[in-house]
């Protein structure tokens, strides 16, 4: 659009940052932030690489004044010079701290101070941007990081055989960008429309059994509701909102009833209630209220915020893989429901026919499903308790050390 004095006066905030290019000199753009403050800025090309030089502020910096700046930053690139290049050395020359503010390391430092040192999951981002970022860009300005840059490293770390870490990377990478940019250390984010490396398809999804050792450590180590319930998610095999919105009155002494209205497939269900089972639930100290909510915060809704809680343990899985194994283990990315899939899974291999895991996890499909839906009425409570045992032994021996299962077949008789 063709600015005026009057137009840039009278620029409006939006909820995003606006950057509105001027018609008149091919370059220049007013960068309006969603606070209100405006500013100019300039682009231009310097030894191929796209480069961005902030004017100065308005109203301090007219639009007139701002158009004659901007051609002569325009006019010095096309003399081949870096206009930016050449202020910030001027800066630097006259402070020599500068040099160090900027750099890659020392950002990554104050950002791990500031923002992830209050987070469950800031010690492992942090870790990971030292590993990854700091030992490769460390002593480099964060102006100069291109959209190439970015792209290398990750592919780098791909074609190692690592590309569920670079998806990660590339997800604390992006955050800290963008947190330099809200500082105003940068002026876009050069991550910005980076995909992943891999998707991450869960599907088939199950933790083996390291990983739940892994799981199970990373749970236990999670404050009330979250620890409890992931632990509950892998024993019961049941579906996380089934779980998550448990009630006092569903348990009725060593089972859990849900009513057909709480389940996916709308029938009626019961799940045996195992020794583990029993102790979590005992030892739960819920927030108490009307609806009798076990795993809630409040007392009248049950517990949300499922992703967070997700990666909280996903990363405590990857701290307590690292220890045991003195080095970075790559652990496929997995959700919740996936620990479901993990205990139907498991029960197979210890020998419980499919239509009793089938009616283990209330699922009504394959075996479960046509004919012996509408005409077998048998709910296999003796099986489910039997199959639910043998599963919580094995878990039990595996998370203590001992994985070993040739004692713990469970022998069910024909479905």
């Amino acid at each position: 659009m063709k600015l005026t004095a009057a137009a840039v006066e009278k620029m409006q905030p939006a909820e995003r940052r606006q950057e509105i290019p001027d018609s008149l000199c091919v370059g220049l753009y007013l960068v309006v932030q969603p606070t209100g403050k405006k500013a100019w800025q300039v682009r231009y090309r310097h030894a191929g690489v796209h480069r961005r030089m902030t004017l100065g502020p308005y109203p301090v910096l007219s639009l007139a004044d701002a158009r004659q700046r901007a051609r002569d930053a325009l006019a010095g690139a096309s003399e081949g010079r870096d206009p930016a290049g050449e202020v910030k050395a001027a800066k630097i020359a006259a402070d020599p701290e500068l040099a160090e503010r900027d750099k890659v390391k020392k950002l990554i430092e104050q950002y791990g101070k500031r923002h992830l040192d209050g987070l469950k999951s800031g010690k492992v981002a942090k870790r990971e941007l030292e590993r990854h970022v700091v030992s490769r860009w460390g002593e480099r300005d964060i102006h100069t990081i291109t959209k190439r840059d970015v792209l290398d490293l990750l592919d780098g770390l791909a074609d190692s055989g690592r590309k569920i870490t670079a998806n990660r990377v590339r997800a604390y990478l992006n955050t800290f960008l963008n947190w330099c940019v809200d500082r105003d250390v940068l002026p876009m984010n050069p991550a910005t429309g980076v995909k992943r490396v891999v998707k991450e398809v869960s599907r088939d999804r199950y933790l083996s059994d390291d990983e739940i050792r892994w799981f199970w450590a990373a749970a236990g180590a999670e404050p009330y509701p979250w620890g409890p319930l992931a632990r509950m998610l892998l024993l019961t095999g049941q579906r996380l909102n089934e779980v998550a919105q448990m009630t006092e009155r569903e348990v009725r002494g060593d089972t859990w009833h849900l009513a057909a209205a709480r389940t996916k497939n709308g029938r009626a269900h019961d799940v045996p209630l195992t020794e583990g089972m029993l102790a979590i639930l005992g030892a739960l100290e819920p927030v108490k209220g009307a609806p009798g909510f076990l795993f809630t915060t409040t007392g009248e809704t049950p517990v949300s915020g499922f992703n967070k809680a997700l990666h909280t343990i996903q990363a405590g899985m990857a701290a307590v893989a690292e220890k045991e194994r003195g080095e970075l283990v790559e652990i496929p990315h997995w959700t919740f429901h996936d620990l479901r899939r993990t205990a139907a899974t498991t029960m197979a291999r210890l020998g419980v026919p499919v239509r009793v895991t089938e009616a283990v996890v209330n699922h009504v499909s394959g075996t479960g499903g046509g004919i012996v839906a509408v005409y077998q009425r048998h709910d296999f409570a003796d099986e489910k308790r039997q199959a639910l045992e043998a599963y919580g032994r094995f878990v039990a021996e595996l998370v203590g050390g001992n994985p070993g299962n040739s004692r713990n077949v469970v022998r069910l008789r024909g479905a």
